[in-house]
């Protein structure tokens, strides 16, 4: 059963407590707000001011799991203030296991400062969950994908155009490493997981990857440098920092040009152009 009066005073008091610099805004002039503004938390959560408003006067209707999540990522929670506010919904909490999309508040910190850098949170397979303004420009925005297609190694063997952000030189050993990583999550996650299935719809769907799969090789990781071709800045070569959060099994991967390289200079033209969609 739902308590919506609770729930409403649960989100006021979260609200209250983090300041726009704790989730990447500006904190502008003219703040008399406690904390963050009630338009701040919608846009956070990706709803409109007068749902989220109404949700905290404890008049609006009984939020879907969909709408407690977005509110969970968007005001930061931990995973028990997330299993509290789906509780006060009426809703069982997801499950906590190493495939949950729930990003722990110190990482989301992490990235909300990384605005002139490109950097993305991913889960085990490869799914990214949030990205930074200029990890869009460079990646491509992923809330455009869906499904299996969400993770890069499902791509990278059943969409061709995904190859072309990569060197052709380099396209064989990146699919020994998708495969490997594959094999290896499989192994760890057990043959009745979503790991195991997204592997057997890869071996009906490519012939390239059951090849690779029958050579069951594990530990394979890619170049130390890797290089994008994108298609208004040209070749970049960039190196990878790994952040890991072992509890939520996500990494943190920013990607940074070595100063006063060419990559360096178009990452900062990339930085002005903006956001190539659907790539």
């Amino acid at each position: 059963m739902s308590d919506l009066t609770s729930l409403g005073d649960f989100l006021q008091r979260r609200r209250e407590a983090l300041q726009p610099e704790d989730v990447g805004l500006a904190r502008g002039v003219r703040r008399r707000t406690a904390g963050l503004r009630r338009e701040e938390v919608a846009l956070l959560s990706h709803m409109s001011t007068d749902y989220y408003a109404r949700l905290e006067r404890g008049t609006g209707p009984t939020p879907s799991e969909q709408m407690l999540t977005a509110l969970a990522q968007g005001l930061h929670l931990s995973l028990a203030e997330r299993d509290h506010l789906f509780h006060l919904a009426g809703h069982r909490p997801p499950l906590r296991h190493a495939g949950t999309e729930h990003i722990s508040p110190g990482m989301l910190r992490i990235l909300d400062r990384l605005d002139d850098t490109p950097a993305e949170i991913v889960t085990e397979l490869g799914e990214t969950l949030r990205q930074s303004r200029l990890g869009i420009a460079l990646l491509g925005d992923a809330r455009l994908r869906s499904g299996p297609a969400r993770s890069i190694g499902y791509r990278w063997f059943t969409d061709p155009s995904t190859r072309a952000a990569y060197p052709p030189d380099e396209q064989a050993t990146l699919s020994r490493v998708y495969t490997a990583g594959l094999r290896e999550l499989v192994a760890a996650r057990g043959p009745d997981s979503r790991v195991a299935a997204l592997a057997d719809d890869l071996r009906a769907r490519s012939d390239e990857f059951a090849a690779l799969w029958l050579a069951h090789e594990v530990g394979a990781r890619p170049p130390a440098v890797k290089r994008f071709l994108h298609p208004e800045v040209g070749q970049l070569d960039l190196s990878c920092q790994t952040l890991v959060d072992p509890d939520h099994a996500h990494r943190l991967l920013v990607y940074t040009a070595q100063p006063g390289s060419e990559s360096a200079e178009k990452l900062r033209l990339l930085a002005v152009i903006g956001t190539t969609a659907g790539r």
